[in-house]
């Protein structure tokens, strides 16, 4: 594969947005990445909570275990409150870049058997294969991971150049 072939993209801001925020990912409390803290922290606050309403029945000597409760139930919190702000993050930069590809004109990948270039209205970048680790496709998109990550939804191309790309990154990806 010596020659360059071209796949014009056709950026539809609703296909991207289904696989990006598939599954609750942009859930700010409920996304993979926040929801085992915040199950965390809500059963430390209750557990606290209980403890605050039996803490009458609590020895002098036992009191004690209300400052660690309250301890922990602020450690969960903070370590939540970190997901949230990575999620939030995240989200933030998802959606300027949905705004770029919704107004863009060109959206195109050009590809031989050197380079990988990925155009957005001009901006290019250009990738040498030994530059990705790592790909995955199935149904809906191909994920290419390594200098740039991009995400490619079956949607937004013909099914022949799907079947091309995914060919092409096979062939070229993580060969010894």
């Amino acid at each position: 594969m010596s020659e360059e072939k071209v796949i014009v993209l056709r950026p539809d801001r609703k296909t991207f947005e289904e696989i990006y925020f598939s599954g609750n990912q942009g859930s700010l409390l409920f996304s993979p990445t926040t929801r085992s803290k915040t199950i965390t922290t809500m059963v430390a606050a209750a557990i606290l909570f209980i403890a605050f309403l039996l803490k009458d029945s609590l020895s002098k000597d036992s009191v004690g275990i209300l400052y660690f409760l309250s301890f922990i139930f602020l450690l969960c919190t903070v370590f939540l409150s970190v997901s949230i702000n990575k999620v939030s993050r995240w989200k933030k930069q998802v959606n300027h870049y949905l705004g770029v590809l919704e107004k863009c004109k060109v959206y195109e990948i050009r590809f031989d058997s050197l380079f990988f270039t990925v155009n957005i209205d001009g901006e290019k970048e250009t990738s040498e294969w030994k530059d990705f680790g790592y790909f995955d496709s199935n149904n809906e998109f191909i994920a290419l991971e390594g200098k740039y990550s991009y995400m490619f939804p079956k949607k937004s191309m013909s099914e022949k150049e799907y079947s091309l790309l995914k060919k092409t990154l096979k062939e070229n990806i993580n060969k010894e």
